[in-house]
């Protein structure tokens, strides 16, 4: 089906100009369609969902215009603004929520930010921080919401235990491609920390940390700064929100954010998390989600950071094993280098534990 066509479908205002593909994602197909509305430039963000990834996109859809239509009320009377600093999906001509074509794929469509941009990797620390204000702002302005009424589209998607006891274990056993014995200390290493994997799920199971809406990609490029000022406006890409923890958004931008290497580095030496970094984003996450968080959820700020990196770590190091299945690859010990770097991360958190609890403590 042609992209034009497509626009054609959703209730865009003014004349159709152009469309034209949009953006650096790997997952879904994006394009910018430019619409004249009486001499006013209009764009939309039209994206085609990729469907081998979402199978639900019903579920996936319904959680996306239940989370932005409360955001867009909250930021109304707070008097914000709405089109800026959260996403407007449009609808189809019919009233749907997304397009399903006549060639099997499914499209959706938002109101394009205006006049912002996005970062695909973390330069500074006063860059990150911005992003901790920005997923701050997102769990605070969501914090009254029933996450409990969200489909888990990706079921036990941050459930550490089931993923070591489901997947990890059963691949290790398995050696499905005979890679076990290039790996038997790493293994080691996984398996050595399997206590601490369900401490924040017991703590769901006690009562003692609350569900909430989570974002569950804190991706730098996943937020929208001010193309003037460099201030975040809104959070993007919400195809991953579902009930979670704060925790587990908070843990996984550290995790990405605060490491002083790319995930595929090999040479060890230069993997650490930078605790400057760990400081600014903790800085500004609680400059805005601070008085939302319980005292439990604050207590474990700093182990979700490793918590998130261990889990990670172990689907890399399971994907390895089953002879790279599931995450993309360009050479054949790519995920063997990422479950490297990963542990390599979580003993230096390790180290530094004390340090980051006491950063969180006196934020």
């Amino acid at each position: 089906m042609e992209i034009i066509d497509v626009c054609k479908q959703f209730r865009f205002d003014g004349d159709f100009v152009s469309c034209k593909e949009f953006g650096s994602g790997h997952i879904n197909k994006t394009y910018i369609a430019e619409y004249n509305d009486n001499g006013h430039t209009q764009n939309y963000v039209v994206q085609r969902v990729n469907n081998n990834v979402f199978k639900n996109i019903d579920d996936l859809m319904n959680n996306v215009f239940a989370v932005t239509s409360y955001l867009r009320d909250v930021i109304t009377k707070n008097g914000g603004d709405p089109d800026r600093e959260t996403l407007h999906y449009i609808r189809t001509k019919d009233g749907d929520k997304y397009l399903k074509a006549d060639d099997g794929g499914f499209y959706r469509a938002y109101i394009f930010v205006k006049d912002s941009i996005s970062y695909d990797s973390v330069d500074s620390a006063e860059t990150f921080m911005s992003s901790g204000v920005a997923f701050g702002r997102f769990q605070r302005l969501l914090s009254d919401f029933d996450a409990d009424t969200l489909a888990e589209t990706i079921p036990n998607f941050h459930n550490t235990p089931w993923r070591y006891e489901n997947e990890f274990m059963p691949a290790v056993q398995r050696d499905a491609v005979g890679r076990k014995s290039s790996c038997v200390q790493l293994i080691d290493d996984y398996i050595s920390r399997r206590s601490v994997m369900s401490r924040l799920t017991d703590m769901i199971d006690s009562g003692e940390l609350p569900l909430r809406v989570t974002h569950n990609d804190t991706k730098l490029n996943n937020v929208m700064f001010d193309a003037n000022t460099g201030e975040c406006v809104c959070v993007i890409d919400l195809d991953t929100v579902m009930p979670g923890l704060a925790l587990y958004d908070f843990g996984d931008s550290i995790r990405f954010g605060a490491s002083t290497a790319s995930e595929d580095e090999q040479d060890l030496d230069k993997v650490y998390m930078d605790i400057d970094y760990f400081a600014a984003y903790a800085k500004g996450f609680l400059s805005e989600a601070g008085e939302a968080l319980t005292q439990a959820e604050k207590d474990n700020l700093a182990f979700s950071a490793l918590l998130m990196t261990l889990e990670c770590g172990m689907r890399f190091l399971t994907d390895y094993l089953n002879g790279d299945t599931y995450f993309n690859t360009e050479y054949d010990d790519q995920n063997l280098a990422r479950a490297k770097n990963q542990m390599k991360l979580v003993k230096d958190m390790e180290a530094k534990m004390p340090v980051m609890e006491q950063i969180i403590k006196e934020l």
